[in-house]
């Protein structure tokens, strides 16, 4: 393999900046783009020490860095790595990377360095995808759940169950083939009882699935309610800036304005859109439309409604057009005297939260049932579970053969069968690990993750 360098900090000015180089000779081009102050030479520093020196391009001095050397197996990749860490701006960082660059070092290319990790055997897939997962992470639980894949949890219950699924094809293999010998006969009833038990594990590396991926990618949801209720208020109220126009007047806002809003641990992917009611304006009436259509596309829609006055056509007409499975029921402007009547409210959707937008008040009440909706309070993110599309279609596509095969066994279906199931799932056990994939799958994995990683 070539030897890769790039930067490995954001592209940003900063106190310090990285710039890795990994592959087998990293330490030579290390050596002839940096001069330690010390008698020792690069060459001969020993893995998982540092120099205080001088880099450079030729006769050019570059800046005065810090070299850490780690030597293979024993580094982040498995390959000897040299690490220079120089003052972070740009444009010296960039100047140290062209010295490595013209050195003999050649540009990494998005996630290779953890690629090449997952390839020498110091990570399995899902412990490399669990390193964007930390790099990503925006709140505690999403740190707690990337770094228990970065551990191997996901990885270590998967391999359990693979294991069982071998073992299971060795015993029906040697069964079949040598039917002379004294070997103990495949029983069905035993067999379905060990799937089972197989399915239940892999059950629960997906029960906590969508919780997860709500942590991770956060919520579309769309902000409704007839006009002049406090929609625009709300939403910059959670948005915690003038994102949308806030007046008086009914219809202000006729198109969708987006924004994404932290509360609490969730992410909520904000969609303020136009008043639902009847009207006679073309553009406005397109707003309306689009609004609509917003609340069959997304997760989560939270209804507003004006809690000084009655409910009006346009609130009924609303009611009956949303989901009440997915909706939190916001009765606004709390703050004032309450003329509504929330008992057909109370009938139709059950996650129900009073607040003043105009005050800030009652987000935190609108935070706890967004998490009653979504089961958080309920998953345990302690516990591994997968934490892609990619590892879920794996386990799904797994499960899918070991209950096919437990319904032939209840059928009385032939093992040969059976064994062709067996084997199905135990591949797709494989592809989520990594320990049998194609190279497409690996690169489309890797490709994910930003250049220096």
């Amino acid at each position: 393999m070539s030897t890769i360098a790039a930067i490995s900090t954001p592209n940003a000015i900063g106190g310090i900046a990285v710039i890795r180089i990994s592959g087998e000779g990293a330490i030579e081009v290390a050596e002839k783009i940096f001069s330690p102050f010390g008698s020792k030479k690069v060459s001969e520093m020993e893995g998982y020490t540092c120099a205080y020196g001088i880099a450079h391009n030729g006769n050019e001095r570059l800046d005065d860095c810090i070299l850490t050397v780690f030597r293979a197996p024993h580094s982040y990749t498995g390959e000897d790595i040299a690490e220079l860490s120089c003052h972070g701006g740009l444009y010296v960082t960039r100047k140290v990377l062209r010295a490595a660059l013209a050195n003999g070092a050649v540009n990494a290319e998005a996630g290779e360095f953890t690629k090449r990790a997952y390839l020498n055997g110091k990570l399995d897939l899902t412990q490399a995808e669990a390193v964007m997962d930390i790099i990503s992470a925006k709140g505690e639980r999403e740190l707690k759940m990337a770094e228990s894949l970065r551990e191997g949890a996901a990885f270590k219950k998967a391999k359990k169950c693979s294991d069982k699924l071998l073992k299971i094809l060795g015993d029906l293999a040697a069964w079949a083939d040598y039917p002379e010998e004294d070997i103990p006969e495949v029983r069905p009833e035993v067999l379905s009882e060990e799937l089972k038990g197989v399915r239940d594990e892999l059950r629960s590396l997906i029960a906590n699935y969508d919780s997860g991926r709500i942590l991770r990618e956060g919520v579309a949801t769309a902000i409704i309610g007839r006009p002049n209720v406090g929609k625009s208020t709300l939403f910059n109220c959670l948005s915690g800036c003038e994102r949308s126009i806030v007046t008086e007047i009914a219809g202000t806002t006729r198109d969708v304005i987006e924004e994404s809003v932290r509360i609490g641990d969730i992410t909520l992917r904000l969609s303020d859109t136009a008043g639902i009611h009847e009207t006679d304006d073309v553009i406005e009436g397109i707003g309306v439309e689009m609004a609509e259509k917003m609340i069959s596309k997304s997760e989560l829609v939270i209804a507003v409604f004006d809690g000084s006055c009655p409910l009006t056509e346009d609130d009924l007409y609303l009611i009956n057009k949303i989901n009440k499975d997915n909706t939190v029921a916001v009765i606004n402007k709390n703050d004032v005297e309450q003329l509504l009547d929330t008992s057909l409210l109370e009938q139709k959707i059950q996650h129900i939260v009073y607040l003043s937008a105009k005050e800030n008040t009652g987000v935190d009440e609108l935070y706890d049932k967004i998490q009653t909706i979504f089961k958080l309070n309920e998953a345990d993110f302690d516990t591994a579970t997968a934490a892609n599309e990619r590892q879920k279609k794996c386990i799904d596509k797994a499960l899918e053969g070991i209950e096919s095969t437990i319904l032939s066994l209840e059928i009385g279906e032939m093992l040969d069968a059976v064994n062709i199931l067996v084997d199905e799932a135990e591949q797709s056990l494989l592809m989520l690990t990594g320990e049998k994939v194609t190279d497409a799958v690996v690169d489309e994995v890797f490709s994910r993750f930003c250049v220096g990683k």
